[in-house]
């Protein structure tokens, strides 16, 4: 029967069918506490991916010029990103895949050290959804197993590469004991995740391509991709998206990459938002694992 349908047009699709589709993956109950903690009135959950040589090698690429960008994210991107959240005091959350993490072991340690989260973000940067449950389950139990061995600590969230969600990713976080995903976009609020109708106990914390620099820095010479933003506007758009999280009481989540994010002409942009956000009366800055764990424990 499955290969019947999958012979078939969309629109030819039996109701049970894309029924069954839509449901397989969903937002469930809403988490926004009253208050942040200490009474803040919004939560302010900043990311790094820290996808550096993994954006070329998971397509089995091998341009040395497209290496060399990776790195910059290791040599320059990184240690500019911390020592301005040291400046600021503020701690967040860096998505490392396994590569990196055995690549630049000492970065991990490094980020570590200063009170940031790290996060799974895959082995190599793979797309999961090209991915047999056996591999991809194998893969992020691998990547776990690195990240803690390299970091110290055992990751207790995902974000698939690319937000690329399988059927089978949920079911695997669940398998994990992973408390939350951040990789999904149904909501703007932290939510629990259904499987097929029912709970899972896995919290999302959503993530959106409006609040990711990469939508608007990246750049690939021989593709049509090339930047298109200015950074000031890229900064209207952040900035306008944090005051509509405050005005809410919600969560503000932003998405960055140490090697977009990191030059001299675009850095300024994260630092103006944590100013800009420091200028109003409680705002609370936390990693994803706090912001999960006080919107789970305190949902209004």
């Amino acid at each position: 029967m499955d290969d019947e349908k999958a012979a078939l047009e969309p629109w030819q699709w039996p109701d049970e069918h894309w029924r069954k589709l839509v449901n397989h993956v969903r937002a469930g109950r809403t988490l926004r506490p009253e208050r942040w903690k200490d009474g803040a009135r919004c939560a302010v959950a900043l990311s790094f991916d820290s996808d550096h040589e993994t954006n070329e090698l998971r397509d089995g690429g091998t341009s040395i010029g497209r290496l060399c960008w990776g790195q910059y994210g290791n040599r320059v991107g990184v240690p500019r990103i911390l020592k301005l959240l040291e400046r600021h005091d503020v701690r967040a959350t860096f998505f490392v895949p396994a590569v990196t993490a055995l690549l630049h072991a000492d970065e991990q340690r490094r980020v570590a050290a200063a009170g940031h989260e790290i996060g799974i973000h895959g082995w190599i940067h793979e797309l999961n959804a090209a991915l047999p449950y056996e591999a991809e389950r194998e893969l992020l139990l691998r990547s776990a197993d690195t990240l803690e061995r390299i970091a110290g600590v055992r990751p207790v969230g995902l974000r698939t590469p690319s937000w690329d969600f399988s059927p089978h990713t949920l079911r695997i976080e669940k398998e994990m004991g992973l408390v939350y995903d951040s990789s999904l976009m149904a909501d703007e609020d932290c939510h629990e995740l259904l499987l097929d109708g029912e709970p899972t106990g896995v919290i999302e914390l959503p993530v959106e391509w409006v609040r990711d620099d990469a939508v608007y820095f990246m750049m690939h010479r021989f593709q049509s991709l090339r930047p298109y933003t200015p950074p000031a506007d890229v900064l209207d758009i952040f900035r306008r998206e944090f005051d509509a999280a405050y005005e809410d009481g919600g969560v503000f989540q932003l998405t960055m990459h140490p090697h977009v994010i990191g030059y001299r002409s675009r850095i300024w942009i994260l630092e103006e938002i944590i100013r800009h956000a420091r200028s109003k009366a409680g705002v609370w800055f936390a990693t994803h694992a706090e912001v999960v764990d006080w919107a789970q424990r305190h949902a209004a």
